[in-house]
């Protein structure tokens, strides 16, 4: 896969919730905006390993770890379709990307982030990792 991920990406991808995956479901139920917050090209195999936070439309409840994103950024990630949205940063999805049933080799990028919003946004994940975070496989 000669695709190149870059921290900030939107791309399309069945993200599978932590609750989900709590009872049982393997497969996300539906295709959604997912920012790339982590890529990492592997120099001991070449593979490149993805952290996804999801995209959502739905207001976090008071325990989760959310940042709402703005409507500059949200017409940079393509997201103009959605009212309000926020990027949930207290769990994650982490897949190989040349090796992923679920990413596309030729799926388009929909938008990016800026660096400045991205590094609110990997602040805020890196906070909540520590705290409490979330990692979901998605390595079959």
């Amino acid at each position: 896969m000669s695709r190149e991920f870059l921290p900030g990406q939107i791309i399309a991808y069945p993200y599978l919730w932590a609750w989900q995956n709590d009872r049982g479901e393997t497969d996300g139920r539906k295709s959604r905006p997912t920012c790339v917050v982590v890529a990492v090209r592997s120099a001991k195999d070449g593979l490149t390993h993805l952290a996804l936070l999801a995209v959502t439309t739905q207001p976090p409840q008071l325990d989760r770890a959310a940042i709402e994103v703005p409507d500059t950024e949200a017409r940079r990630a393509g997201l103009t379709d959605l009212k309000r949205c926020w990027i949930m940063v207290d769990e994650y999805n982490y897949d190989i990307a040349e090796r992923s049933w679920y990413i596309e080799p030729d799926g388009n990028v929909l938008g990016r982030f800026s660096k400045a919003f991205m590094m609110k946004i990997a602040a805020s994940f890196g906070e909540a990792s520590r705290k409490s975070g979330r990692r979901i496989n998605r390595l079959d």
